[in-house]
């Protein structure tokens, strides 16, 4: 029995990728990379000097501001006035590194008072400020 294979039959496209040129260019592409490597890696050897050193990190100094029940204020536990603080936070903000601002506030004073004292270091410059507190003697036994 024989098989009759039409002509439309043979004229049909191929199911097949042709790999040639797709491997030609690969080549081509290989070749100039090989060539231009070398050339883009254009360095002058040094030998560098080889020395132990450390960073010499000046810590800033730490200023506590007190806030007593009553308002009063203390700057480093020497009491002081609305305008005398004023005056030594911006003589604070000009050292260098600018010293960090430790607030310790009674917990009775009002909100207002501690407030006014980070408004007024913040136009002073002094923008690291932290609050100081106590932790509780029995944290276990109490209840909230």
């Amino acid at each position: 029995m024989a098989f009759n294979v039409s002509s439309r039959e043979r004229q049909q496209a191929q199911a097949e990728i042709n790999m040639v040129p797709l491997i030609d260019v690969m080549l081509v592409l290989l070749i100039i990379f090989m060539v231009t490597a070398p050339l883009l890696t254009h360095a002058v050897k040094v030998q560098l000097p080889q020395v132990s050193s450390t960073k010499n990190e000046i810590k800033p100094e730490t200023v506590t501001i007190s806030i007593q029940a009553d308002g009063a204020l203390h700057w480093n536990k020497e009491a002081i006035d609305d305008e005398a603080l004023e005056t030594k936070m911006r003589t604070a903000a000009t050292v260098e590194p600018v010293p960090e601002l430790h607030i310790r506030a009674d917990e009775a004073v009002a909100y207002k008072r501690v407030a006014w004292v980070m408004s007024s270091s913040a136009k002073a410059g002094l923008n690291k400020i932290g609050f100081v507190s106590q932790p509780q003697a029995n944290a276990e036994g109490s209840a909230h």
